[in-house]
């Protein structure tokens, strides 16, 4: 099966492992093209549907999916657990997961901002 970025599958995640998203929920692969072709290994990112304590004004759109892409649960997966690919972001929504991917990991600790000065409740993007 052929992933690309910005596609959201469906991944058997079992076993999890204390605060990882232990359901099945889909995911958003965020690794590039290139690291999808040649390795065997995606980047993903789950989209949840739980929005307690989130506080997020920036809504998006998805093909099929609904819920909030938490970004504070990156994690890479072998390839052999996506179980099939069921929609793709939208233009906007990526553009805002890229920025925000920006803005927590990176902009962050550059020019002497504390790392650990991050909000991760304003960190995770709604996908409607």
């Amino acid at each position: 099966m052929k992933i690309r970025q910005i596609e959201i599958v469906h991944v058997n995640v079992e076993p999890t492992l204390g605060s990882e998203i232990n359901k099945t929920v889909p995911y958003v692969v965020i690794a590039p093209d290139e690291m999808n072709h040649y390795l065997k290994t995606n980047i993903i990112i789950p989209i949840t549907s739980m929005l307690k304590k989130i506080s997020n004004k920036n809504k998006y759109s998805s093909q099929n999916v609904k819920g909030v892409a938490a970004v504070d649960q990156i994690r890479t997966i072998d390839k052999l657990r996506i179980v099939k690919i069921i929609g793709s972001l939208e233009t906007d929504t990526i553009v805002q997961l890229k920025k925000t991917i920006d803005e927590t990991y990176v902009s962050k600790n550059i020019g002497g901002n504390n790392p650990l000065d991050v909000t991760m409740q304003s960190k995770r993007i709604t996908v409607t």
